[in-house]
């Protein structure tokens, strides 16, 4: 005897609804109505449906598994995109295979021609270069490709935090909290994300007219320590009147660098100094001082890539894909760098505030 499994065809005619509707309900369920949804699921229910991913790859000639090309993994950012989208995709039924550039562009470009010739479901990057141009046609081979962190004029789909909010939050921050004189650290490393976080400064300081002073310096590599130490200490040698009284790093790891050179020459954080970062480095946020920063939405950028690239991998004639741009919001994550020895209560965007510690002692406030 012969036994026929139930295919997607036969749960869609069951349930009388089109194929993409019975992909929807098994990958995107949020885009159907609940009563379709309760309908197809009773069908496969009744007909003993069980998704065969194997099948599904040989049907498409690709496999049930998303590509992931980060810059490098020595940086929370990275790990945490990864987590993201890993996340993402073991909720789709694929799996993530990551792939790490290690800053260089043509291990970059390597491991997207692999994963084009593996025929992976779709490819998440998180780009290098200050445009897409280096990496050619590689973007044109007909695997959905989303890029992390990084946009441009292209026809593809992007998914990025508002960098330039980035900047303009933590100048924000230190104006709000009295500080007349900021320096900003940045790079010489022309990024995009970079290039934005200095014009969101810059904004920032322009709409005090003239009320708060801004100096910049940049370092030539702002995933190293050794450049930003000896500027803070430098800083600390100034005379009170023309040193800055708060310092933004453009990364954490920025920030903390200079923290540590103003700790060794005894200069008060935030009480004579104020120091943030701008970029949540789970790496640097542990130290001398515990550092205020800018949440940057990593783990949310891999989730959401993921999700867009399964939004054109799955073909559905009622809803066609259509590229476009996620912008995600950054916010300030306050700690004792810029706010003192308070406690800040964190739940989201633009939602914390301070509790202030008996007898001298950080204490977590008690929930209900």
């Amino acid at each position: 005897m012969v036994t026929t499994v139930p295919s997607m065809t036969d749960v869609a005619r069951h349930a009388g609804v089109s194929q993409a509707t019975v992909s929807n309900v098994l990958n995107y369920p949020q885009r159907v109505r609940p009563g379709t949804i309760e309908r197809v699921e009773k069908s496969i229910r009744e007909l003993g449906f069980v998704r065969n991913n194997n099948a599904r790859a040989l049907a498409s000639g690709r496999n049930a598994s998303i590509g992931l090309v980060t810059t490098g993994l020595d940086h929370s950012f990275a790990i945490d995109v990864a987590h993201g989208a890993q996340q993402e995709s073991l909720d789709h039924g694929f799996q993530l295979l990551i792939a790490s550039a290690d800053h260089d562009r043509a291990t970059q470009g390597g491991h997207i021609d692999f994963f084009v010739g593996a025929q992976v479901t779709g490819i998440l990057v998180s780009l290098l270069a200050e445009s897409g141009a280096p990496l050619g046609d590689r973007f044109d081979s007909g695997i959905p490709t989303v890029v992390i962190n990084f946009h441009d004029a292209a026809d593809r789909c992007y998914v990025v935090v508002d960098n330039e909010k980035v900047g303009y939050l933590a100048a924000r921050h230190m104006i709000e909290l009295g500080c007349k004189r900021l320096l900003f650290v940045s790079t010489s490393v022309r990024l995009q994300q970079i290039s934005e976080r200095e014009a969101g400064v810059r904004r920032a300081v322009a709409e005090e007219d003239g009320a708060v002073q801004l100096e910049e310096f940049s370092v030539r590599d702002y995933n190293r320590a050794d450049e930003a130490v000896a500027l803070g200490h430098r800083i600390a040698m100034r005379p009170v009147s023309t040193r800055p009284d708060g310092v933004i790093g453009v990364t954490d790891i920025v920030a903390g660098a200079v923290i540590w050179a103003l700790a060794q020459r005894q200069i008060a954080i935030p009480e004579e100094i104020a120091v943030m970062g701008c970029d949540a480095n789970t790496f640097a946020w542990g130290g001398v001082v515990p550092l205020t920063t800018i949440e940057s939405r990593a783990y949310d950028l891999g989730r959401t890539g993921v999700a867009l690239l399964l939004e054109e991998a799955v073909v559905d004639p009622e809803n066609p894909h259509v590229h476009r741009t996620e912008v995600l919001e950054p916010y300030v994550i306050p700690r004792e760098s810029t706010i003192g020895r308070r406690i800040a209560v964190v739940r989201g965007p633009q939602d914390w505030h301070e509790v202030e510690p008996a007898d001298g002692i950080q204490r977590a406030p008690e929930t209900s």
